[in-house]
């Protein structure tokens, strides 16, 4: 059976009224089965974006969100381009790729939940780089507006953003304990940004090669991460 759930909005429009808009609406076996005549007429991404309303450099945080911010970004392999193939190349993943910044946010544990897994949140999806721009490149163009009072946690390739990230052991020679001490506690926070990335790739559309335009990646992307948030942190 093809349902999408019911639950309450996240946004100005629910999940009911976008299949009213849209006329159809997707099935977990990759159809899409149509709900009025002109099903066709309508496509459900900007619809999608409407509800979800995953935003790129403006972050709000909720009251159950606990105030720290996760930043990491994340590759995904392309159809090689006609014209500026080195400008899409990546050197990590050795072919063409889209690269799209992700933060995410813990949220607080619900009371009476006993062992409750901890939640995270899709807070900001970046537009699409090209797969050869530095992770510092785009935090830098992407310009995201840390709200007053909360940390902001990044790996080694964030140094000099002003993020908390771990210490980079310097040439011929060797970090001191305490300095490795800190490294680890940066690493058991920010990892949260990585359990969020590992669940938004759950979805094929996020994790397989884009054959789409590239104009349309950075709405897909947000998709997807409204998505995620629906599913596995509401």
């Amino acid at each position: 059976m093809c349902n999408l759930g019911k639950r309450s909005p996240a946004g100005p429009e629910s999940i009911d009224s976008l299949r009213n808009r849209s006329g159809f609406v997707g099935c977990g076996d990759g159809t899409r089965r149509p709900l009025a005549a002109n099903a066709g007429d309508v496509r459900p991404e900007p619809l999608l974006a409407g509800i979800f309303r995953i935003p790129e450099r403006t972050i709000d945080l909720a009251p159950e969100n606990i105030r720290e911010l996760f930043f990491d970004s994340t590759e995904r392999p392309t159809a090689r381009p006609v014209r500026g193939q080195k400008r899409f190349y990546s050197g990590e993943k050795r072919r063409p790729t889209l690269k799209t910044q992700v933060v995410v946010v813990r949220v607080r544990k619900r009371p009476g939940r006993g062992r409750e897994r901890r939640r995270v949140r899709a807070v900001a999806v970046s537009p699409t780089f090209p797969g050869s721009t530095h992770d510092k490149k785009v935090f830098d163009r992407v310009g995201v507006a840390i709200p007053n009072g909360v940390v902001g946690y990044g790996d080694t390739a964030y140094i000099g953003t002003g993020l908390l990230t771990p210490r980079r052991k310097p040439r011929n020679a060797a970090l001191r304990p305490q300095q490795r001490a800190g490294n680890r506690r940066v690493r058991r926070k920010r990892i949260a940004v990585e359990h969020g990335i590992g669940k938004i790739k759950v979805w094929r559309a996020a994790a397989e090669r884009w054959r789409n335009p590239r104009r349309r990646h950075t709405l897909a992307m947000k998709n997807i991460a409204g998505l995620h948030n629906r599913m596995f942190a509401d």
